[in-house]
């Protein structure tokens, strides 16, 4: 661990390009020793310090005597036991499956009871047929809209009668949660699953903690000194582990979106902004909820109103498909600016409007008034939110290209 501290200190003065740089940083964040930067093992908090030494090395400046603001709330976590077997085959956690973010712990062995499309959506399931050790099983694939939204509903109905295991035949992705229920819920692949399969073993901690994590701010003054302000930020949290063997990278989401506020940070130390101090916010807690921009929103760290403008990133590993930008339909004036841009410097093969989305941490500042963007690049890597969201799978192929059109637009405010 001492060692990934070093290199965060020594990696500006070795001489590589930007990109080299930016890859480096994205590779640290996506190791197994920041344990997906969630809240099993203080993943965050590791990754908390790492960026706070960053921002410190490229020269950005403290708030209030800190790089950091702290909060903290309720997690379900599942730090150690993580064990499922059907039949006598002991499954990958993961790969054959996922427990449930709300999911309650505990040890089951017994029987498996199967659910039909008749005992759900029919209502005939009763849940006083649950024996003591059986744990229910249902398949779930095939199904949709309407259908599936009932099905669904009268699942989530029985999570308090028994342990349950849903079988899908879909894309695992998983997800952090402050609930936590009374019994194990898990979803499995039907790969590994078959009918003739009749006993289970279920043996899972979970534990509900009460989690303490900061943002991590940096600051660069305008050449003049000025109150107003450009706000750009990245969530550096992610998913964290699943037991104690099982983590999440997070390397698209959001590892590099950090290593793009750490080009934009190189871009705009050379030559600071004339009219706008530049924020540079690494915030937490924004997979759980948005619960860091929120806290942010209501314990502000410069006044709202002194925030020209909020460029919040996210998912900026790939791009060969383009850029999306949220609250394009809102902001028409400076959407208008970045296709003007895009189209001089050809940076991205699109730049494709949306509308307002609750789905990222400019929500919040938007809602308090502040003019915000939320950009993230689309191309052919889909891993989101599992564990093959990994460094490996980065093409970085806009990256560089991305990173000059987002600083000409911050130059042109």
């Amino acid at each position: 661990m001492r060692l990934i501290f070093l290199l965060s200190f020594f990696l500006p003065a070795l001489g590589f390009g930007q990109s080299d740089r930016v890859r480096q940083f994205t590779k640290t964040l996506c190791s197994s020793e920041f344990h997906g930067r969630g809240y099993v093992n203080g993943g965050d908090s590791i990754a908390a310090e790492y960026i706070a030494n960053t921002f410190k090395e490229l020269g950005l400046k403290q708030i209030a005597n800190s790089y950091f603001q702290p909060f903290s709330f309720s997690v379900n976590t599942f730090p150690n036991e993580l064990e499922l077997k059907l039949g006598n085959r002991l499954l990958v956690p993961g790969i054959h499956y996922l427990v449930d973010p709300s999911s309650g712990g505990g040890k089951f062995e017994g029987n498996l009871l199967k659910l039909t499309f008749d005992d759900l959506y029919n209502n005939k399931f009763e849940s006083k047929k649950i024996k003591q050790g059986t744990v229910l099983i249902w398949k779930n694939t095939g199904y949709s809209g309407d259908t599936l939204k009932k099905l669904n509903q009268k699942l989530a109905s029985l999570r308090s009668s028994a342990p349950i295991i849903e079988v899908v035949n879909s894309k695992f992705t998983w997800s952090v949660s402050q609930e936590s229920r009374k019994y194990p819920f898990l979803q499995v692949q039907d790969s590994v699953y078959n009918d003739s399969i009749s006993r289970v073993a279920i043996n899972i901690d979970a534990q509900t903690i009460r989690h303490k994590a900061r943002n991590v701010l940096g600051f660069l003054p305008a050449k003049k000194k000025t109150d107003k302000t450009i706000l750009i930020s990245a969530h550096y949290d992610h998913l964290g582990q699943m037991g104690s063997e099982t983590y999440f990278p997070g390397g698209n989401d959001n590892a590099s979106g950090n290593a793009m506020l750490i080009a934009l940070i190189e871009k705009l130390k050379q030559s600071p902004l004339r009219k706008y101090n530049v924020l540079f916010v690494a915030f937490a807690g924004e997979e759980i909820g948005l619960l860091g921009s929120q806290y942010m929103i209501k314990h502000p760290i410069i006044p709202l109103k002194d925030i020209r403008f909020m460029l919040n990133l996210d998912i900026m590993g790939s791009g060969e498909e383009g850029i999306t930008v949220v609250n394009s339909t809102i902001f028409k004036k400076e959407f208008n600016g970045l296709l003007k841009l895009n189209k001089k410097l050809n940076a991205v093969p699109l730049v494709k409007p949306r509308g307002p989305a609750a789905n990222s941490d400019h929500f919040y500042f938007t809602e308090a008034g502040v003019p915000a963007f939320f950009i993230y690049t689309m191309g052919p890597n889909k891993h989101y939110h599992d564990v093959f969201d990994s460094y490996e799978e980065l093409s970085f192929k806009a990256f560089d290209s991305l990173s000059l059109l987002l600083e000409k637009f911050v130059r042109k405010l």
